[in-house]
């Protein structure tokens, strides 16, 4: 199944120029084989930028496209990514209190748009996603967000360990949703400085950044059921943060 031209940059040159630009990019696609002064120049300037590299046969290349590609493509992100230390410093000198949601291994697109909706209508600032693990954020995901994806600072970071780090550093608490956790969603403070992360449905929360965490918390459920869907449970926290904000 081929994709569409207008999603994917195709060729050296190319992919290059418009990561001398700054174009927004998801990912960029090499073929093991790809050798040349150009390739090493694209894995710099990918690095310079923040975007993810992934090696694959070219027969993987050769099925999502029939453009010349010289055995690259990069596929084009409908977000433009902006530095996370920068954001909190426009959010904080706005005189708004942070209100981000970091999303750890949420690869559904449907899921991350729904997110994406849910945390503009409830005034959260920023989503912070990881340049691996992460759904792309294509035109499917804005569609699915009904334009939310485009009305909120995306910050992409190469760790999102390192982004906790960066988060506390700037007096921005993190709490992580976990179904076994005792604290309770409405015994946490969401009124000051914060960030919300969101694990996988499958696999929850990675564990090394669970432990650097400020505190967990879970969503009380009148029945035991085995989970609520991601979406869902982002905006319900993402609610009660809203009310706590609007008490002042």
């Amino acid at each position: 199944m081929y994709i569409s031209k207008k999603n994917i940059i195709a060729g050296r040159n190319p992919i290059i120029e418009a990561l001398k630009q700054h174009q927004a990019i998801d990912k960029i696609l090499i073929s093991k084989k790809a050798t040349g002064n150009n390739i090493v120049e694209i894995k710099t300037l990918a690095k310079e930028n923040n975007v993810p590299l992934q090696y694959v046969p070219a027969e993987k290349i050769n099925s999502l496209t029939n453009i010349q590609h010289q055995g690259i493509i990069a596929f084009k992100s409908a977000v433009q990514y902006q530095n996370l230390q920068q954001v909190i410093d426009f959010i904080t000198e706005k005189g708004d209190t942070p209100l981000f949601v970091i999303l750890d291994g949420i690869t559904d697109v449907r899921n991350i748009g729904a997110i994406a909706r849910t945390a503009v209508c409830c005034g959260a600032q920023a989503i912070i996603i990881p340049d691996k693990g992460v759904g792309a954020l294509n035109e499917d995901a804005v569609k699915t967000s009904a334009g939310a994806l485009e009305m909120i600072h995306i910050c992409r970071v190469n760790s999102l360990m390192k982004a906790v780090d960066e988060l506390h550093l700037n007096g921005i608490k993190v709490y992580a949703s976990e179904m076994t956790a005792t604290t309770k969603l409405f015994h946490l403070n969401l009124q000051d400085p914060c960030a919300i992360i969101m694990g996988s449905e499958d696999k929850g929360v990675f564990a090394a950044l669970m432990k650097i965490c400020d505190e967990q918390f879970s969503i009380p459920m009148a029945n035991n059921f085995e989970s609520l869907n991601v979406s869902v449970a982002s905006g319900m926290i993402l609610y009660e943060a809203m009310k706590q904000r609007c008490k002042n």
